[in-house]
């Protein structure tokens, strides 16, 4: 008797301590967590703050266009010694004025530069999108991770109420002498297995937090919880036209963009070769007092060419073609990549929910199986070692059926990031 008060006792242990932790913290839903994510995710800020960074190298380039115009002030003194007469004299100067200068004409090499400036927003505005899309990915395999261990901690403490409630009743099998000593010890060591199992779950559980808190974007630690279920939503049976889909991918846009830039940058490179005319205008007073009244102005043209520098043009020109080149291969070779992993994201998915729907079928066989074998044991239709087989086979089929769900949901989150889906892809 004293066995079962500390078997039910260990039971209600594991019970209350599963709902304090259940209500220990908040419960987010999947899109509190997208929120949240979109805010406060150090990988979306810093991909945010690379693209104002390639605006502002833009408005770097693109101001070589326009006039440069500096004002100046200067006042400066001076003493001189005679060495015939000895005496020391002071003459001070003054002036002031303003220049300016302005690009006539260097090939179009500046608005080049310009242009693949531009290419280069265009470039981060897509690496922000597939950011958002890893992102997304990460997030969802967070909150998914969490969704299964909060069940699996609920599975775990139905698994071990009923090893308890099994020991129970091979403890009154063998002390009336019905059963042997191996059934109980098995009894027990199952016991002491589903009790690991559910320290197990609490700690999963508490790693899986940890997780989605970091893909959050929070800054410090707290328990919670997420709330949804295990319905997939992307259950599209009919294939999908793949090479359409990566069109609008946002790494293939990106690496389009950089390969348009790089077209630039070669067209800037070849234009190095070209004379640069540049006009000079500046107006300015001075004198040896102040204020100034000596008017002087200038206006001039300067034209420069390059003829020989060792060799540097030619290698910009090769530096640049080659790594043109080298962005088209990798458009390409990146394309093929795209649409190999959309296919077999798609493919996965599919086996994914198929599977469910097996293990589901699984389940009820066993539970079903389960209760009419309970009964035949209790009233010795059948043996130990056939009873506890097919408890067996139970908790394997409860764990099954939960990995296939959690499996289902991590390959639909795959699927979705192959199509390079950002964050807010539930709010389209």
């Amino acid at each position: 008797m004293l066995k079962h008060v500390k078997i039910y006792s260990l039971s209600l242990v594991y019970f209350f301590a599963y709902y304090s932790l259940s209500f220990a913290g908040e419960v987010l839903s999947w899109q509190d967590c997208i929120r949240e994510a979109s805010k406060n995710h150090p990988d979306l800020i810093a991909a945010t703050e690379e693209t104002i960074q390639s605006q502002a190298a833009k408005a770097i380039t693109a101001s070589a266009l326009f006039p440069q115009i500096e004002a100046n002030l200067q006042a400066s003194t001076a003493q001189t010694a005679s060495s015939a007469t000895g005496k020391t004299s002071t003459a001070d100067s003054y002036s002031y004025g303003v220049t300016g200068s302005q690009l006539i004409f260097d090939g179009l090499k500046t608005i080049n530069d310009t242009k693949a400036a531009s290419e280069n927003i265009t470039a981060s505005k897509y690496n922000f999108k597939y950011t958002s899309s890893t992102v997304r990915y990460r997030l969802r395999s967070a909150y998914v991770s969490l969704l299964k261990a909060q069940e699996a901690l609920k599975i775990t403490q139905e698994i071990y109420d009923i090893r308890r409630s099994n020991l129970e009743l091979i403890t009154l099998r063998y002390q009336s002498g019905l059963e042997h000593k191996g059934a109980l010890l098995t009894a027990e060591a199952d016991l002491a297995d589903a009790r690991y199992q559910v320290s197990q779950a609490k700690r999963d559980l508490e790693v899986a937090q940890r997780q989605i808190i970091k893909e959050m974007g929070r800054a410090k630690f707290s328990p919670v919880l997420v709330k949804g279920d295990f319905k997939v939503q992307e259950t599209v049976k009919e294939k999908p036209d793949f090479e359409k889909i990566v069109k609008n991918h946002p790494s293939l846009n990106q690496i389009i963009a950089q390969r348009n830039a790089a077209q630039f940058s070669l067209n800037s490179a070849y234009a190095n070769f070209s004379p640069t005319l540049s006009g000079s205008a500046g107006a300015n007073k001075s004198g040896s007092h102040w204020s100034p009244n000596g008017d002087n102005w200038n206006l001039g043209l300067s034209l420069s060419m390059p003829l020989f520098e060792g060799g540097l043009k030619v290698a910009q020109v090769s530096q640049a073609r080659a790594y043109l080149n080298q962005i088209k291969e990798n458009e390409r070779s990146l394309k093929d990549s795209a649409v190999l992993t959309l296919e077999q994201s798609w493919a996965s998915l599919q086996d994914a929910i198929d599977n469910v729907v097996v293990q589901e079928k699984q389940l009820l066989a066993t539970q079903e199986r389960s209760n009419i074998a309970q009964a035949q044991y209790s009233t010795g239709f059948i043996t130990f070692d056939n009873w506890i087989i097919i408890e067996d086979n139970l908790v394997n089929a409860k764990n099954a059926f939960l990995d296939a769900q959690a499996n289902a949901l991590f390959t639909e989150a795959s699927w979705i990031q192959a199509k390079g889906d950002v964050l807010e892809y539930e709010e389209k």
